[in-house]
């Protein structure tokens, strides 16, 4: 039986997930919104739901399951329907080496000289 991550969203995300207007399609979402719950051994994403409501920790509106093959599936008032992590762009580098450049050189003097 595949097993599925929980991953619970936090409230005050909650709220504003909630009080959001359904849009169909893939949704983004934020890993710092989200805490990571355990697993669950269950045939599909409903089967999860049915398996948590009746143990009573149900799944929330906003909360996430995380398949074996790493899809995520949000929990929504319509059923589950597919999302993705939204991961920060990191910073670019270039910035870092341009400072460090000009640490390094002598007060007046350029790279270009």
């Amino acid at each position: 039986m595949p097993l599925f991550r929980i991953y619970r969203m936090k409230d005050s995300p909650r709220q504003q997930f909630r009080w959001a207007p359904h849009v169909s399609g893939c949704a983004s979402v934020k890993p710092k919104d989200y805490e990571a719950r355990g697993e669950i051994a269950a045939l599909h994403e409903y089967d999860a739901w049915k398996s948590l409501r009746e143990s009573g920790d149900a799944l929330q509106v906003g909360d996430l399951l995380e398949g074996e093959d790493g899809r995520l599936r949000i929990c929504k008032y319509v059923g589950f329907e597919p999302a993705q992590w939204v991961l920060p762009e990191p910073k670019a580098p270039v910035e870092a080496e341009s400072q460090a450049t000009a640490e390094l050189e002598p007060a007046g003097q350029s790279a270009a000289t």
